[in-house]
């Protein structure tokens, strides 16, 4: 059972600095004009979180599915701490389309898909959460409001003066922010799924000393 709660906390953990790191990508990518660039480093930064976190969970527990719920459980708690922002007067379609789960079904079904192993998890999930994230983020700024719009229309009172709102600069050093996202986070996100099962072995170990 101490090796089943350990289990279990850790993936608390990830969980909620998932929703903390989404909360701060939100929260930046909507008040610099850098916008595309700061768009590119948050998809490859929420892809790793997510990864990482339901590859550990799905191979725990081995039932395809399980990333599929993992990313339900970051959506939920990201809906959750976004409800706070209700205080601050900012519509809600401003803040969080639940673009993890295609992501996470992608990992589910190539666990599935092959049949539980490990290694084309790691090789193929990592790849396809990698290329898919960024997209499915784009479609999540597409569908909610206008940043900049946005970002006038509520002011933040105790925004720092380097935060506030500005006329966008061209502030691109790439022409396609997707496919540096996607292309970065198809590499990295093959590592990062090999840790998610590495940290597995290390939990037993631990565990078990």
């Amino acid at each position: 059972w101490l090796r089943r709660c350990t289990h279990y906390l850790f993936i608390v953990v990830v969980a909620v600095n998932s929703t903390l790191l989404t909360i701060n990508a939100g929260d930046y990518i909507f008040y610099t004009d850098w916008a595309w660039t700061s768009y590119t480093v948050f998809s490859i930064s929420q892809t790793l979180m997510l990864v990482v976190g339901a590859t550990y969970y799905l191979t725990f527990t081995g039932v395809p599915g399980t990333a599929t719920y993992y990313g339900l459980i970051m959506t939920v708690y990201t809906w959750v701490a976004k409800g706070a922002w209700f205080a601050l007067g900012y519509p809600y379609d401003f803040i969080v389309t639940p673009v993890w789960l295609p992501s996470a079904m992608l990992l589910d079904l190539a666990y599935w898909a092959t049949k539980k192993n490990k290694h084309s998890l790691i090789l193929f999930g990592g790849v396809l959460v990698g290329m898919s994230l960024p997209l499915f983020n784009m479609v999540n700024l597409i569908t909610v409001a206008d940043p900049l719009e946005t970002a006038f229309k509520y002011p933040r009172p105790t925004l720092p003066p380097y935060m506030t709102p500005i006329e966008p600069q061209v502030g691109k050093f790439y022409n396609s922010p997707v496919a540096l996202g996607a292309g970065a986070g198809a590499v990295l996100s093959v590592t990062f799924a090999a840790l998610g099962c590495k940290l597995n072995t290390w939990t037993y170990r631990w565990m078990a000393a």
